[in-house]
């Protein structure tokens, strides 16, 4: 692992300002790692002004001392050198934020009001000098999360802290020091101060780490998921039917480490952990006979609540509730016809059909079973790709709305979707009818139908269809 040249050249220039300047925090402990950074950060003697005068292109929009530098490069890393003052700050009354920051004297004083040891140290690439006044390369070595100075003291200026130690612990496979440890168990109820942005995304950080699973158990043993993710952990201790060897919490969580394991996007992610979170609150019976009717439904709209509340993206918090709605779709090799598969196409959309295939392996490992992908799954597949031309949306019907109204001087209305949809209903049974000339025909005859009767034609199929799905999970004990 090297310092890129244009890091160790902005240093250059700062020194040769007769300014000191080192890189410093979490692109040290990176580099001390051989690990690539994300970005580079340097902190220095010179003031804002004194920096913008030494880099003309840079900017400077914020009360903290930061002046960005931007660089012309296809890096990422480098699109954007942050360089921030000398800093300190006082007293963190509302345990989010400082009273007041000031401009200190020393980077001895910079590295003082920082988190962790492992993200105290300073280091000047130019002379190849450390600061390092809290041991932080030792605890690197021992792969060891500890504070800088008293752990009550470093939690009790920013709760926030309480989750970045988990997050650090997870993102590298560290562990927590036990002093500091006991005291993110003891302060753990002012994360009730943090904003829940701030909280997501430190959560969103756990769980797209390559260890994910163990993120959110260390979350739980240091007593900060009840603050994050309660409804999760209503599901300890409850046990489950004879397919799951899991209580809820812990199969939820297994989920996820399949999830990682296998790079899944951060929507599959969520929908793996949370795919079950219904069921704590459906539950009926006991041991292996236990039944959790509903529970995917209700689980999507649980789902929606958590996320809402953590202030995630409505397109994002739709997905996901989608994701957990129907990650029980039903599919038997010698039972769902092809029609049968369209109508599912449709309910689950096309473009979802990854990650569904996605979060149902995620849901099968993490009950610890042999096989990701069994046959049935992979004739899904097959199938899916079989049907995948054959229309299962009004849309892709050989007739459309315009038309129906052109051909008997409709007004634009209700039922018109009525008669697309009734049209729809045969398609998905014989694709063979998708032509314009049966489809103009047929529309002749629904037309002298009521809306009621329409309305009938419309949902008759899919309604069978679902009355036999589920008759045939009960058989199977499928929920």
């Amino acid at each position: 692992m090297k310092i890129p040249k244009e890091v160790t050249q902005i240093i250059e220039k700062l020194q040769k300002a007769n300014h000191e300047a080192f890189i410093v925090g979490g692109c040290v402990r990176d580099y001390l790692r051989k690990k690539k950074p994300n970005d580079w950060d340097i902190t220095t003697s010179a003031k804002p002004k004194e920096i913008q005068k030494i880099f003309k292109k840079s900017f400077y929009d914020n009360s903290f001392g930061t002046v960005g530098v931007p660089l012309e490069t296809d890096d990422e890393s480098l699109k954007v050198i942050e360089i921030t003052t000398y800093r300190t700050e006082s007293a963190y009354t509302d345990s989010r934020h400082p009273d007041k920051v000031e401009f200190a004297d020393s980077v001895e004083e910079d590295l003082a009001r920082r988190d962790f040891t492992i993200n105290a140290i300073a280091y000047d690439p130019v002379n190849k000098k450390y600061i390092d006044p809290y041991d932080g390369k030792k605890d690197i070595k021992a792969e060891t999360i500890r504070t800088v100075g008293v752990p009550d003291e470093r939690f009790g200026e920013d709760a926030l802290r309480l989750m970045r130690a988990v997050r650090f612990a997870c993102q590298l496979n560290f562990v927590i020091e036990k002093d500091t440890f006991a005291s993110i168990k003891e302060h753990a109820e002012t994360l009730r101060k943090i904003a829940k942005e701030r909280i997501k995304d430190e959560l969103v950080k756990v769980v797209v780490s390559e260890r994910a699973h163990f993120g959110i158990m260390y979350l739980h043993e240091a007593g900060l998921l009840k603050y994050i993710l309660p409804e999760l952990e209503m599901g300890i201790g409850v046990s489950q039917n004879h397919h799951h060897p899991y209580d809820c919490y812990y199969h939820g969580v297994y989920a996820l480490e399949y999830a990682a394991v296998q790079n899944y996007s951060l929507e599959v992610r969520l929908a793996a952990l949370l795919h079950d979170i219904g069921k704590p609150y459906v539950k009926e019976g006991l041991g292996t006979r236990s039944t959790f009717y509903n529970h995917a439904q209700f689980g999507a709209k649980v789902t929606k609540t958590v996320l809402k509340r953590l202030r995630f993206s409505n397109k994002l918090i739709e997905k996901v509730a989608h994701l957990v709605d129907y990650h029980l779709f039903y599919y038997e090799t010698d039972v769902v016809t092809e029609s049968g598969v369209r109508r599912l196409l449709r309910r689950l959309g096309k473009e979802n059909i990854k990650d569904f295939m996605e979060v149902r392996m995620c849901d099968r490992m993490g009950s610890r079973v042999p096989k990701a992908k069994p046959y049935r799954l992979r004739h899904l597949e097959y199938m899916f790709e079989k049907v995948g031309s054959d229309p299962i949306d009004p849309k892709m019907l050989k007739i459309n709305g315009d038309e129906i109204i052109e051909m008997f001087s409709l007004e634009p209305s209700k039922r018109i979707g009525l008669l697309l949809e009734s049209l729809l209903q045969e398609v998905l049974d014989d694709p063979k009818k998708n032509t314009k000339k049966y489809l103009k025909e047929r529309v002749g005859e629904l037309q002298e139908l009521s809306d009621k009767k329409l309305e009938a034609i419309a949902s008759k199929v899919y309604e069978l269809k679902q009355e036999k799905d589920a008759e045939i999970k009960a058989k199977h004990w499928v929920k």
